[in-house]
């Protein structure tokens, strides 16, 4: 298989990763063979998951644009992926050009794709760590730069947490973020669920199959154990909800059925 030159060395072009397959989804260019393969096999269980992933960038972009509309004005991405049209920084400066976002991911595409997008960006950064090791990605130069820990930050984990299994500690990893952060803070957040979905729940579980068979397991959870995430916060109407119904900007009856395949909320620390 032939490197392209954007590939970062190191990196195994021969297995899937979930975010480049995040990429492909969306219509992006940064993706493998390898990758396409594997989406294409979740999409023959779900084919809805494009508008699903659609649904979450459109989520993410109206929270955002309601966190600087309540004066918050930092922002920390963990899991952002590859960057796309539409990201945290565009928004958030859009409403407020003095917003400070770092981006966090491990995947090192995703990474090295996000430090040339934000190349000559004043007031954003990208940190290489990963979301179950907390305090590495709190005392990273990029988040002590840029963050000011005495003013609220909105916290993003939007379709993340669902590739954390319940032995990698995700509720306490979410716990650790939040106590770190300032009174005003917001918890951005979308899961994965069964809830929502429309097709059968054995169908939808071919998706997760794909997922598990690339060793990137994808952990669905009930609207109850994802509204535990949100402990230390305050969730905002509409509370826990599927993805199109938080706050939407058209008629949610004109949204695919598979958007609603999601669970998405938004909460603030007192």
């Amino acid at each position: 298989m032939e490197r392209p030159a954007w590939a970062p060395p190191g990196i195994d072009i021969s297995v899937p990763s979930v975010s480049r397959m995040y990429d492909f989804y969306l219509g992006g260019s940064h993706n493998f063979e390898v990758d396409r393969e594997a989406a294409r096999k979740a999409m023959e269980f779900m084919p809805g998951l494009p508008k699903i992933m659609q649904a979450n960038r459109a989520f993410m972009r109206r929270a955002v644009r309601h966190a600087v509309d309540n004066d918050v004005t930092q922002f920390l991405d963990i899991g952002s992926g590859i960057p796309t049209f539409g990201n945290v920084h565009e928004v958030a400066r859009a409403a407020d050009p003095a917003a400070r976002v770092v981006y966090v991911d491990h995947d090192p595409v995703a990474v090295a794709h996000s430090r040339a997008v934000l190349e000559g960006v004043e007031g954003a950064a990208v940190v290489s760590a990963d979301l179950r090791k907390p305090a590495d990605i709190l005392r990273s130069p990029e988040v002590t730069r840029l963050l000011d820990p005495e003013r609220p930050v909105a916290l993003l984990l939007v379709a993340v947490l669902h590739f954390l299994e319940d032995h990698d500690r995700p509720y306490e990893a979410v716990a650790e973020l939040i106590d770190a952060l300032a009174p005003g803070s917001f918890l951005i957040l979308t899961h994965a669920s069964y809830e929502g979905i429309p097709s059968l729940e054995e169908q939808a579980g071919g998706t997760v199959g794909v997922y598990r068979n690339i060793s990137n397991p994808l952990v669905m959870r009930s609207g109850a154990e994802v509204v535990r995430f949100f402990e230390g916060t305050e969730l905002i109407e509409p509370g826990l909800v599927p993805l199109p119904v938080w706050r939407p900007e058209s008629p949610v009856e004109e949204e695919d059925p598979h958007t609603f395949s999601g669970l998405a909320g938004v909460g603030r620390k007192a």
